[in-house]
Formats: structure tokens, C-alpha cells, sequence
């Protein structure tokens, strides 16, 4: 007799095979799918940092002139010194800012350009300004003032944010999704 479930060359020879045999050839092959589980190791898992934040965030820009921007984003530091990668849906970098002690660097393809000022980099990549040090405290679930933008936290348990700038204009708005 044939078990259901068996088919290619197990069930060739469980059909094969008749009661105490086909008994042993299954309890052999049990224990080597044990033995061989056993030897698999748990891929480790690299530390999160404290400060550091991926996902998806995307920028509108409202007016005669309407823009929008939107990548995949990889968030570590703080306002003072760390790194934003943007990405393309593709996962291909699109550009790399990095700041630290009042520099700034901005890479992009081929173009690399340094700045005292984070902010004008920024400004570079998304076309507007972007409240860096209070988009650090709202990642955090912290309200925070930045002039002319208001933050709506109400979503950052689920990681959600999203920010609107209406002055000065044109008006502008932010939305972050965060991956787990």
C-alpha cells in the first residue's frame, strides 16, 4: 500500500518497502531531518541603534511650481552628527548626506559637495527646507517647534508621521512611514 503523502523517490521506496522495514526507513529518515535541522545556526541579528530610522518618506510641494519627492530613507545620528541615505525603490542609492561637527557632505552618483550647513544641503536634495532637528525629536514621538511647521504625531506608535509647512510658502507637506 501507498502512503498519500509520499511521491517522487521517498514514495518510490515507501511503496517499496513493506511494515517493520518501511518503519525503520522513515524513522531513519526523521532523525537525519532532525540531526540536520539541529546544525542550522540563527542568523544573528544586527544591533539597532538608538538613533537610527529607515522607511519610506515622501515631500510634496504645493504652488505655481509643484514638486514631489519620495525614496526609501536610512535616518541615523542626531541633528548635531550622523547620516541620511535615500534610495530608490530598487534599493540603488540615490544620495548620501553625512554631517558632523558643522560639516556637511552631500554624495550624489558622481557629484560630491560639502556645506557648513546641513540645512542647505538638505534644501539641495528635497528642494525645500526640512526641520532637521525637530524631524529627529517628532522620530522620537516628541513634539517639537520648528517655525511654520506643525507635526501631527498622532501615528508614530503605528510609525507614522506626517508634517505641514505653511509658512513661509509654498506650502509643504512631509510623510514618513517607518518599517519595523
Amino acid at each position: 500500500r501507498q502512503l498519500p503523502l509520499m511521491t517522487g523517490l521517498f514514495g518510490t521506496i515507501a511503496s517499496a518497502l513493506t511494515g517493520t522495514l518501511r518503519h525503520r526507513w522513515m524513522g531513519w529518515l526523521v532523525l537525519c531531518a532532525l540531526w540536520l535541522a539541529g546544525c542550522a545556526q540563527p542568523t544573528p541579528s544586527a544591533p539597532v541603534e538608538e538613533n537610527s530610522w529607515n522607511g519610506r518618506i515622501a515631500l510634496q510641494i504645493d504652488g505655481q511650481a509643484s514638486q514631489s519627492f519620495s525614496a526609501m530613507f536610512e535616518l541615523r545620528g542626531t541633528a548635531q552628527a550622523g547620516g541620511l541615505v535615500l534610495l530608490s525603490p530598487f534599493g540603488n542609492r540615490i544620495a548620501q548626506l553625512d554631517w558632523k561637527d558643522g560639516h556637511a557632505q552631500l554624495v550624489s552618483g558622481q557629484d560630491t559637495r560639502t556645506s557648513d550647513s546641513l540645512d542647505t544641503l538638505l534644501q539641495d536634495v528635497t528642494g525645500t527646507r526640512i526641520p532637521v532637528t525637530a524631524l529627529f525629536s517628532w522620530l522620537k514621538g516628541t513634539q517639537a517647534s520648528a517655525t511654520g511647521w506643525q507635526a501631527d504625531l498622532t501615528g508614530i506608535a503605528d510609525g507614522r508621521l506626517t508634517a505641514r509647512r505653511d509658512d513661509p510658502q509654498p506650502t509643504a507637506t512631509l510623510r514618513i512611514a517607518l518599517t519595523p
